[in-house]
């Protein structure tokens, strides 16, 4: 008999799994205490789930939450390093919840692993470092959302394969939340701010005149974004 109590996530998780949509078969690289994909399972959101992660332990912890919804069945689990655990094709991945630059890597590394296959991205930082890298490998970025979660709001994005050319701005605030006017993009471009605002009062002390002058320029765009959506 399978777990009768609804596998509930927060609103980060939900946002992913909202921008996932419903797949033959989805992978959830690092995906720590399962809860993503039990909850594909437990809604019949993807006939099956393959959980990576490159620690036995946690795998240990989504094998056992699948365990109690009697769907063992519908799930594949694996050790190891990023999408290099996988040895099959799947139709999307969701890699969440790590730096921007780390997920680039994970991509780029496992190319033909993720041939054909919808990514749901959520960078907790140096998002666009990881638009600019999805370009250079050679995926474009299709999808993007906003979800606050807490005090922070997180960056949501899908990419598939094909060409796409960025401007600087798409490619520092996102391609998508500049199309939509995103309602939560005046809230993040504040943040934005403040955060690089920061950052730019400590390199200047540091006396770095390459990273002033990256921090001021990333700081200009953030300052037109904000006087655009206030029109």
């Amino acid at each position: 008999m399978g777990y009768t109590k609804r596998i509930s996530l927060d609103p980060r998780l939900s946002a992913i799994a909202e921008m996932l949509g419903s797949c033959a078969c989805c992978a959830d690289i690092g995906s720590d205490h399962g809860r993503l994909g039990a909850f594909l399972i437990q809604n019949h959101r993807c006939e099956r789930v393959v959980l990576t992660d490159i620690s036995a332990d946690s795998l240990c912890k989504a094998r056992a939450l699948i365990a109690l919804l009697g769907c063992e069945d519908r799930a594949d689990f694996r050790v190891g390093d990023g999408a290099l655990a996988l040895d099959g094709r799947v139709d999307a991945a969701v890699i969440a919840g790590m730096g921007g630059e780390t997920i680039a890597e994970i991509v780029e590394g496992a190319r033909d692993r993720l041939d054909g296959a919808r990514l749901i991205l959520q960078p907790n930082v140096a998002a666009p470092e990881l638009r600019a890298r999805l370009n250079a490998a050679g995926w474009m970025v299709s999808d993007e959302e906003l979800v606050r979660d807490g005090r922070r709001i997180y960056v949501i994005l899908a990419a598939e394969r094909g060409a796409q050319r960025l401007s600087e701005r798409e490619t520092e605030v996102g391609p998508a939340l500049l199309a939509k006017r995103h309602p939560l993009l005046g809230d993040y471009a504040r943040f934005r701010l403040r955060v690089e605002r920061k950052a730019l009062d400590g390199a200047r002390m540091g006396g770095d005149a390459a990273v002033v002058a990256e921090l001021e320029r990333r700081i200009a765009i953030w300052e037109e974004v904000e006087a655009w959506l206030e029109q």
